[in-house]
């Protein structure tokens, strides 16, 4: 029996994972920005409102405080909202709704209340969108204990991981990168357009996928560093230097154990990220290899991601600021010295 491949984008993806969802489950409701006739600027809710209705497909208006806090009190009515905020950058003016009552009442209530939200964004530069549209942040939101946190990098794992959220009962906030989504009028990786299976699926949050096995040196990251790693480690495969890829995929629930694991196969780990270098990701990977994995490790961890300072708009200025597969293979090949 053979298997018919059939690509999708990872916008085509996270759609098909909601359509699905809400025909099995009819409490499963969309809305926000631009979410209903337009189908979401970057097409993750697209053909949902001619297949749903205005009535579980809501298009809102441009107030992000009132329908992220309107999702957590139909969260605990029963309600299963789908919530899409346009960029991650948006937040700030939300915050309370998301860090005070989203992240919290679950655990404030005494377990008697829950609020399956699922609270979708758009993530990363690359694009000249400046200072205010192309910032990741996830790692903000992981710090506040409460909320799950996933970023996909293909459209594959984004099916699986947006179904696993909309049927988990605890809040879940869904990054997707905007270079990853296979968007007509926005340059996108290729990498990401993958085979999806027409049926439903889930991935288990909390579990790292090994994109490529290696023996010499670690690339461990998430998102749209993923596809660029393993570019990397493609490349240096000519060169005889031999790369494993590890795509962290969820950072709440963070998978400990396969981080350990690569460090202790290779011995070398570099950590690349999208997010700010301080306070991020990046330092959290780095502290858990340097409490149960320094012993094994033959170098100092090393990590690539964005310096502090807010995204350039200037193109040259932010192609510096974003790791790059050339500074990613120059790193590695300077750890292999």
């Amino acid at each position: 029996m053979t298997t018919t491949i059939r690509k999708l984008t990872m916008a085509r993806a996270i759609s098909e994972a909601i359509a699905q969802e809400m025909a099995r489950d009819p409490n499963v409701l969309v809305w926000g920005e631009d979410v209903g006739v337009y189908g979401g600027i970057f097409g993750a809710t697209q053909g949902l409102y001619q297949k749903f209705g205005q009535d579980r497909v809501i298009d809102t208006p441009i107030s992000e405080s009132a329908f992220i806090g309107a999702a957590i009190g139909a969260s605990a009515e029963g309600l299963r909202p789908i919530v899409e905020l346009m960029f991650v950058d948006f937040f700030g003016v939300a915050m309370d709704q998301i860090y005070n009552h989203l992240a919290k009442n679950h655990y404030m209530s005494g377990g008697s209340v829950t609020l399956p939200v699922v609270l979708m964004t758009a993530i990363g530069g690359g694009y000249s969108d400046a200072a205010q549209h192309s910032q990741t942040l996830y790692s903000l939101f992981a710090h506040v204990p409460g909320l799950k946190i996933v970023v996909p990098s293909n459209a594959y794992d984004a099916k699986g991981l947006m179904t696993t959220a909309i049927r988990d009962n605890n809040p879940v906030m869904y990054f997707f990168h905007k270079g990853l989504l296979g968007l007509g009028w926005m340059p996108s990786d290729d990498w990401a357009e993958v085979h999806v299976p027409e049926e439903a699926y889930t991935i288990p949050f909390g579990q790292a996928a090994n994109i490529g096995e290696g023996t010499d040196i670690s690339i461990i990251t998430i998102g749209a560093m993923v596809p660029k790693a393993s570019k990397v480690r493609e490349q240096l495969r000519q060169e005889g230097i031999s790369v494993e890829v590890l795509d962290l995929r969820t950072l709440v629930p963070l998978d400990k154990q396969a981080i350990i694991q690569t460090a202790k196969k290779t011995h070398r780990v570099l950590i690349v990220d999208e997010d700010y270098r301080s306070f991020g990701m990046s330092g959290e990977v780095a502290a858990i290899l340097a409490e149960d994995a320094l012993d094994y490790l033959e170098c100092p961890v090393r990590r690539l991601a964005i310096p502090d300072v807010p995204i350039p708009y200037s193109r040259p200025l932010e192609q510096f600021t974003i790791p790059s597969t050339t500074r990613i293979a120059e790193t590695v090949r300077a750890m292999m010295d």
